[in-house]
């Protein structure tokens, strides 16, 4: 088969999508330029700062700005939270407390999340050895909602946080949109008032107009080399909610009674505050190359998830490969299509966090950024495969032929 001739079908059926994802990204534009423009953000605010970061305008700015675009109480912005795990568990240790329970209402949390939560491995300063219990509610109707009623019933008197997970991570079901998870929030709030409802963000940011946060979150948590870092911010995370959740994280980030008002960063935040304002343009290409891919691979008759002209809640792609070796030919060619490290090739590793072997294509200027163009799969049947990100959607198109060729000739 053609694939130059299947893309340019695929792309013929993907473009009233297409136009929808562009009137989104007007709205989150507007969004972003109206919280800068709030917050009269100037050249001043990219100023590094060194030692304690006392009195640091440019990471105090940036947190304002990233309160008005969550509708949040107080936020969280830090270049020195490594990834979106970090900062996951940085608002478990801050909200948990030995004793306490956490119940995830999305079933199994992220791979990466089993060592915080103590469910695989042995790591130590899991929850588990703080003394944390852990249970889990499965989603319904085939994995694509939230099973509201089983959530209140597995509430505990010593329950302190439930947990979403907006993204489908290793797992084939439906992505939530914030709207999705209101009924949750709403119903675990009027039981138990006490309860923090908190929401893992990764790889929704500016899918829609609007963030968890605007829907009763009490928390919401994302990685800054992902969608809200526009491709631009060198590393970080970030957590926006109520000031009553964020004073306890807080005290997990430097120290009580220090919060945030300590931690400085000795080069600019320049990248940050730009890529915060390309993020709405940038993850609209990521959507678009996610889309195009779905709608290839559908007419190549593979299963996929989401299908291409449905409602998105994140940027990523999933994809049935239903045997090994196409899954390590197809991530080996988005490898070969990237800008950096496009010689490597990349093969099936232990990596540290996961239970299974992953393969993982990641030729990005930014280290593992995943709003970057990227591939990766746990080592296990289905064979599925996580397709993500795209700064432009040029450079997704002409990866994706790649892939797919390599995946068309793979040996059998």
């Amino acid at each position: 088969m053609d694939i130059q001739s299947l893309i340019s079908r695929a792309e013929r059926d993907c473009a009233p999508v297409f136009a929808a994802l562009e009137e989104n990204e007007i709205k989150n534009t507007r969004r972003v330029l109206a919280a800068f423009q709030a917050e009269d953000i100037a050249t001043r605010h990219f100023a590094p700062t060194t030692g304690y970061g006392y009195d640091d305008i440019g990471r105090d700015k940036l947190e304002r700005v990233f309160a008005r675009l969550f509708g949040a109480e107080s936020t969280i912005v830090r270049p020195s939270v490594a990834c979106g795990t970090a900062a996951l568990s940085l608002c478990l240790f801050g909200l948990l407390l030995p004793g306490d329970h956490l119940l995830s209402a999305t079933g199994s949390p992220y791979d990466t999340m089993e060592t915080v939560i103590g469910l695989s491995g042995n790591a130590p300063g899991s929850l588990k050895e703080m003394g944390v219990a852990y249970s889990q509610v499965e989603m319904t109707e085939n994995q694509s909602k939230i099973d509201v009623p089983a959530v209140l019933r597995a509430l505990r008197p010593e329950t302190r946080v439930v947990l979403i997970q907006r993204s489908r991570g290793y797992a084939w079901r439906a992505s939530l949109r914030p709207e999705e998870m209101q009924p949750l929030i709403s119903a675990v709030h009027e039981a138990r008032p006490d309860v923090f409802v908190m929401v893992d963000n990764c790889y929704g940011e500016f899918i829609t107009d609007r963030e968890p946060t605007h829907f009763g979150a009490d928390v919401c948590v994302g990685s800054l080399i992902k969608n809200p870092g526009g491709g631009l911010a060198p590393t970080g995370a970030y957590l926006a909610g109520t000031q009553r959740a964020v004073e306890r994280i807080e005290a997990r980030l430097t120290a009580p009674g220090l919060g945030r008002e300590v931690g400085s960063y000795a080069a600019s935040y320049q990248p940050f505050f730009q890529g915060l304002f390309l993020a709405p343009h940038t993850v609209t290409q990521a959507l678009k190359t996610a889309i195009l891919a779905a709608r290839a691979c559908e007419l190549l008759g593979m299963k996929t998830t989401p299908a291409f002209d449905a409602p998105r809640a994140d940027i990523i792609q999933a994809i049935e490969m239903g045997d090994p070796q196409k899954l390590i030919a197809f991530v080996q060619g988005i490898q070969a299509a990237s800008p950096i490290d496009g010689s490597a090739v990349p093969e099936p590793w232990d990596m540290p966090g996961y239970t299974d072997q992953v393969i993982m294509a990641a030729g990005t200027f930014v280290s593992g950024a995943s709003i970057e163009l990227s591939a990766d799969a746990p080592m296990r049947a289905p064979y599925t495969v996580y397709l993500q990100g795209g700064l432009t959607y040029v450079h997704g198109k002409i990866a994706l032929i790649t892939a797919l060729e390599k995946m068309m000739n793979a040996p059998r």
